[in-house]
């Protein structure tokens, strides 16, 4: 089997003043939705299931759900996992076992904590890839 193991860089954008909460108004006033701002732009193409391994040149962790792999061309894969994976997003590290040269949907990875030496945790489903354009920030 073939293992490789892929560490994210902690560089996470923090989106600010993000509220979930609905805004109450008077009786007479009209309530008129603001749509909230996309924290990403997803492609119009198709998700794919596998993606080369010698293809991937960085994995990217986000949060205890989406991995980010960025390819050599520059495109940006984001895999949504289908559950979440505990601490994923907290190790910001990863491992993965394959007998193939792809990465597929249908592949488990495994958290790997860092402190005391390194350590297996969480083994958790894969989900398809689908192109990612990320937002310029606001300046």
């Amino acid at each position: 089997m073939r293992r490789r193991a892929w560490v994210a860089a902690a560089a996470v954008a923090a989106l600010g003043g993000c509220s979930t909460s609905t805004p109450t108004a008077a009786p007479s006033a009209a309530v008129v939705p603001v749509p909230a701002a996309p924290a990403s732009a997803v492609a119009a193409a198709a998700p794919v299931s596998c993606i080369q391994l010698s293809g991937i040149r960085e994995a990217r962790v986000v949060d205890d759900r989406t991995i980010d792999f960025v390819m050599s061309n520059r495109r940006v894969l984001r895999n949504t996992l289908p559950n979440a994976c505990p601490s994923l997003g907290f190790e910001r590290a990863f491992t993965y076992a394959t007998s193939l040269s792809q990465l597929c949907s249908v592949d488990l990875i495994t958290v790997l904590y860092n402190s005391g030496g390194p350590r297996r945790g969480a083994t958790c489903g894969l989900g398809p890839f689908v192109p990612y354009t990320p937002v310029p920030k606001a300046r």
